[in-house]
């Protein structure tokens, strides 16, 4: 309650500013990012360019889809390869968010059916929709059934056209697989969320509410303050800041000029707690990416983040937007972590991207050269791509994608100021020390039906009587065995296979039927294997269906 009372607090204080058209952002897990990839790499329209920055600024990809519909309609060659299925949920997009197309849009002032509540005026639009879902399932591992339960509601809206509003706020009952049930037991978390009480028959209930606000401040900038996820980069997953690590007050300024487009980001995180001790400071991450639209199908850009501990308030150095903040941390002689990393795009032959990450948490350059497995040459990287219209089959869409890091990467010696929230990592799910693999295949053959399989491969060492191998990035990197011979695989060496098959068919806008089959092998260099085959059957409303692909 006093995070969402800081919200409205920043909101009403910058209310004062002149303010001009607003902005939203859609939600992460929304079906519409398939779609927004889609589009971005088969019409090469340079706004797309910035896509990286997770939630998508929603204004500025409607005036870009619309553009894209209006070319389509014309017969223009940008939008040639544009399917029917596309031509359907483009529509079905611009009826999502009316209250940003243009004035002489057909879908401006039309009453959307598929919202439950609706007020549209010329001064105030809201619309209110119910969250619900029930999955239930069954497992090999365990003979106790899985479930997942869900009600409550979302809404979004926008005031005088100067102020807008996202509200999402469920109460949730679930019982996971026996693996998560394992991970929520070493790592007192349940994965995105740590706020969680254990019911009978190990079960979990925990509330996911999230509350933003945004507005323009001039015609290039945009803010918003909330309670809520952020992503960053093109991926699947992402080594820079993902949304595993659950939810956190954050304030966020994007400034466009020209083909730049600059974004500071300030979140206050939850330190960990239940597995060492920590002092009472709060714990806070400042971020910084700046790209360049280097040309219609390339983007580049650069990250750089710190995360700190302060008993009383937010390190004051830190709110220089322009400064480079490693710079800075050596200066203020701070024992803060800071990370710099890499951003890359391009769009290729209207057919594919190809992304990567690049992430710097600390190394020596003799140390590398040396290949002696120096133990704080700490980096990783991210390569992929992605396939559209694979092999002329309209709508199946192909990602292949290869994540790796260093063991001790995002780690520190303070425990405030490892690279986490919520006893969970802001980056990648399985921390740090590991090579991944993974296939996506995604086919909508029909308008209403999503057919999705993923393939997941990662070896990983794992920690082993009690030693430190630099994969749980909570723990002291100075508790390390030795500083020499650390490669992928240290300690007790886990191999992971996980492929998942998933049908969705959308009865109406955004409720969806469900079913799914799983396997999940891993077996260890020393220890029992863990297999298990799980199924699932289910409906969902409103809401992103949970996973748990690590």
């Amino acid at each position: 309650m006093q995070k969402i009372k800081t919200i409205f607090f920043f909101l009403f204080l910058l209310l004062g500013h002149q303010l001009i058209a607003q902005t939203s952002y859609t939600p992460l897990g929304n079906k519409e990012y398939i779609l927004l990839d889609r589009i971005e790499i088969k019409s090469g329209l340079e706004g797309f360019n910035a896509s990286y920055l997770k939630p998508n600024n929603t204004k500025l990809f409607v005036n870009e889809i619309e553009l894209l519909d209006s070319l389509q309609r014309n017969k223009n060659r940008v939008a040639a390869n544009i399917t029917t299925i596309d031509k359907y949920n483009i529509t079905r997009y611009l009826m999502a968010h009316k209250e940003y197309t243009s004035s002489t849009s057909s879908f401006n002032n039309k009453k959307t059916a598929f919202n439950l509540i609706e007020v549209n005026k010329p001064n105030f639009f809201m619309a209110i929709n119910p969250a619900f879902q029930y999955q239930y399932g069954s497992e090999s591992a365990s003979n106790q059934s899985l479930y997942s339960m869900s009600a409550g509601l979302t809404a979004r809206g926008l005031i005088a056209k100067k102020v807008a509003f996202n509200i999402y706020a469920t109460g949730n009952k679930e019982r996971t697989p026996l693996y998560v049930r394992d991970f929520t037991k070493a790592f007192h978390a349940v994965p995105g969320f740590s706020n969680y009480n254990f019911t009978d028959s190990n079960a979990v209930q925990y509330y996911d509410i999230r509350a933003s606000a945004q507005w323009t401040l001039a015609k290039f900038i945009d803010m918003q303050v909330g309670y809520d996820r952020n992503f960053i980069g093109n991926g699947y997953r992402s080594l820079l800041l993902s949304d595993f690590g659950g939810n956190s007050l954050f304030f966020k300024i994007n400034t466009r000029l020209w083909k730049f487009n600059f974004e500071n980001l300030y979140m206050q995180l939850t330190p960990q707690f239940g597995i060492v001790n920590n002092a009472s400071a709060k714990k806070y991450l400042r971020i910084n990416t700046l790209s360049i639209n280097a040309t219609n199908w390339l983007n580049i850009g650069i990250f750089d983040a710190v995360v700190f501990g302060r008993q009383n308030q937010f390190e004051l150095n830190y709110l220089q937007p322009f400064t480079f903040l490693r710079a800075m941390e050596q200066q203020s002689g701070s024992p803060d972590n800071a990370l710099v990393g890499l951003n890359l795009k391009a769009n290729i032959r209207k057919q594919f991207q190809v992304y990567g990450q690049v992430l710097l948490d600390e190394f020596l350059l003799k140390e590398i050269k040396a290949n002696s497995g120096w133990w704080a040459n700490k980096f990783g990287y991210q390569i992929g791509v992605k396939y559209v219209d694979a092999f002329k089959i309209k709508n199946f869409d192909l990602q292949l994608e290869s994540n790796r890091t260093r063991p001790f990467t995002y780690t520190h010696y303070d425990s405030v100021s490892n690279y986490s929230n919520n006893n969970l990592a802001l980056a990648h799910p399985l921390g740090a020390g590991f090579q991944e693999y993974i296939v996506i295949a995604r086919y909508q053959p029909l308008k209403k039906l999503f057919l999705q399989s993923k393939i997941i491969y990662y070896t990983q060492g794992k920690d082993t009587s009690g030693i430190n191998f630099g994969n749980n990035i909570l723990r002291d990197y100075k508790t390390r065995p030795t500083d020499y011979g650390w490669q992928i695989g240290a300690g007790n060496k886990a191999n992971c296979f996980y492929m998942n098959i998933n049908g969705a068919y959308e009865l109406t806008e955004n409720l969806f039927l469900d079913a799914g089959f799983t396997i999940r092998n891993v077996s260890f260099t020393k220890g029992a294997s863990q297999n298990t085959t799980m199924i699932n059957l289910g409906f969902r409303w409103n809401i992103t269906k949970r996973e748990f692909d690590f």
